[in-house]
């Protein structure tokens, strides 16, 4: 079940944080290029979960999988030549999508992309947009996949944190 997050929920975000950041430690390569200790942290997920847009995937209790979906564009989102336009109340964001290594390879992201294409409908956006590090190669082999198109890659300065080149995808809904 995926769901808008509850405070409850926020050790297990934090958690799912931990669990990325050391299976990737223990593969010798990351896929996300997050930084431990700067993003993504509790304090982040809190953020979102008070502006309303944390969402977590569960079974059984078990918090598997977590990502923010608002109209939040980064201000480098500006040097992309997005091809759909959209107002940005019209444009849905994937942020920080992350899924328990737990559960890799069952489909999940594939899952969650699909709720944030529907909720981002519901919210009344005309497009969905997202970036990831274009060393995250399973994330760059699956948005095409599922219908994005690759709009540019831009190097961002994301949360003043750590400077990154990210691919950024967009699809229309």
């Amino acid at each position: 079940m995926i769901r808008l997050a509850a405070a409850g929920d926020l050790d297990a975000v934090a958690g799912l944080y931990k669990e990325v950041l050391d299976a990737e430690d223990r593969r010798g390569i990351s896929y996300t290029n997050w930084q431990r200790g700067k993003y993504p942290t509790r304090r982040h997920a809190q953020a979102a979960l008070e502006a309303g847009s944390l969402y977590v995937a569960e079974e059984a209790g078990d918090v598997y999988a977590c990502f923010i979906l608002n109209h939040e564009q980064l201000p480098e989102y500006e040097r992309i030549p997005w091809t759909i336009p959209a107002l940005p109340e019209e444009v849905a964001v994937i942020h920080t999508l992350c899924v328990s290594p737990r559960w890799e390879g069952r489909g999940m992201g594939r899952q969650l992309v699909t709720f944030c294409e529907a909720e981002g409908k519901r919210l009344g956006a005309k497009v969905v947009r997202l970036d990831t590090y274009v060393g995250n190669l399973p994330a760059n082999a699956m948005y095409p996949r599922l219908g994005y198109t690759l709009a540019g890659r831009t190097l961002f300065h994301f949360q003043n944190i750590v400077w990154e080149e990210l691919n950024c995808y967009e699809k229309a809904l």
